[in-house]
């Protein structure tokens, strides 16, 4: 108990001394109601608090489910458009237009995370390529000698693993 609520105490001790008997029984049913209410108040503080803290946690679940959802979206749309830069592949047309084509949607796609697997030439990898075939080859043993189809990470996470054929 703090010193200033002993001080209190003491003079209200005091000064009820001469009370009657019946004002002596107010005043102590009016210290019990006094308690009931602080009691009464610092349980609506603490569920205020909580409630309070219950809706920050509720808010910061929405944002991160909010942007796992736009995550999810934003590769479900780009895996559906890869077939396209697929299709625009140098190897399969000359046209300067479509290869420009190509490069701009590539760009675009950086800017949000996209990333070109590298494969040829590289040491084969199971979490960047799928191997559809072993050759002989006069390279080292497990080196991809040729891509057969692109492969993606958005955001470092694979989209989509190259496809290669390895040396053996």
């Amino acid at each position: 108990m703090s010193d200033d609520r002993k001080n209190q105490e003491l003079e209200y001790s005091e000064e009820t001394e001469n009370c009657t008997p019946e004002i002596k029984e107010k005043i102590k049913q009016l210290k019990e109601k006094l308690k009931e209410c602080q009691k009464e108040k610092q349980e609506y503080l603490t569920g205020w608090q909580r409630a309070q803290a219950d809706l920050i946690n509720f808010k910061r679940r929405q944002e991160n489910l909010m942007f796992d959802w736009l995550a999810v979206s934003k590769e479900e749309i780009i895996k559906d458009i890869l077939p396209v830069l697929d299709a625009l592949d140098p190897k399969n047309h000359q046209d300067e237009g479509l290869i420009n084509l190509k490069k701009q949607l590539l760009a675009i796609f950086k800017k949000h995370g996209l990333e070109e697997i590298e494969a040829l030439d590289q040491k084969f990898n199971p979490e960047f390529h799928e191997a559809v075939e072993q050759i002989e080859s006069d390279k080292e043993e497990g080196l991809v000698v040729e891509e057969i189809q692109k492969g993606y990470t958005l955001n470092d996470r694979v989209i989509r693993p190259s496809k290669v054929k390895v040396s053996k």
